[in-house]
């Protein structure tokens, strides 16, 4: 009898305020690239299933005590949320499993890595060149030489855009792999782990762009590849 390939399962940080239609691109973007995908958020019940890679998806801001910005009132927060996330990407880092993070995602890997943020970007001068659209409008500039660059296949690429949040100074070991036109940071890498590479826009909106799902597959080759797994049982018990 032939043995199926191993499909990778996938676990994926959403907030608790994610409608279906969200999660239902989440999980067509990981399925199509050969994955399953398990939803983690604060006061659900964690699955017992291992799995092998990590996507930290949008949603609410990330809290400014993280990273010693400056409190807006006017935004919603999820302070269980940046505490669970903030346990996985150690696990994670630990064990050097494969991990995309996706807008509010790419701003927390900086952050874990004591990097800062622009607290809220509307109004800076520059921020005119962050039309905001759930469709591809925005020019951002891919870095040559970056693993984003590799997957993506392009110098330039159109994406849309839904942040207000956006990476300021950089945590330790990050490099910027990608910039809009206003220079703020679009995508990021750590080039000394296997696969950790965060997004500013959404690419599982995109689902018509090969070359934005092209980050999808490539995640989850890297979780196929792994010799490591973590195990969510690991999380059941973690204190948030």
């Amino acid at each position: 009898m032939v043995q199926k390939p191993h499909k990778p399962v996938i676990g994926m940080t959403v907030s608790r305020h994610k409608s279906k239609i969200m999660r239902f691109f989440d999980r067509l973007a990981v399925w199509r690239a050969g994955g399953d995908v398990v939803f983690l958020a604060p006061g659900s019940p964690y699955p017992c299933e291992r799995f092998d890679g990590l996507i930290i998806g949008g949603g609410d801001d990330i809290g400014a005590e993280l990273y010693n910005g400056e409190i807006n009132i006017d935004v919603r927060i999820d302070p269980e949320r940046d505490a669970l996330e903030l346990k996985l990407l150690r696990y994670v880092v630990d064990k050097d499993l494969p991990v995309l993070g996706i807008c509010r995602g790419a701003q927390m890997m900086n952050v874990f890595f004591g990097g800062t943020l622009y607290s809220d970007i509307r109004g800076m001068p520059r921020d005119k060149t962050n039309m905001r659209t759930i469709l591809a409008r925005k020019i951002v500039i891919l870095e040559p030489d970056s693993k984003v660059r590799e997957i993506l296949g392009q110098d330039t690429v159109r994406v849309n855009s839904l942040h207000h949040q956006a990476v300021d100074k950089l945590g330790k070991g990050i490099t910027v792999s990608a910039h809009d036109r206003g220079d703020f940071v679009q995508a990021l890498e750590r080039t000394d782990k296997r696969f950790f590479i965060g997004v500013q826009w959404h690419p599982e909106f995109l689902v018509f762009d090969t070359h934005q799902q092209a980050l999808f597959r490539a995640l989850v080759d890297a979780a196929r590849h792994g010799e490591h797994k973590v195990n969510a049982t690991f999380l059941k018990g973690a204190d948030l």
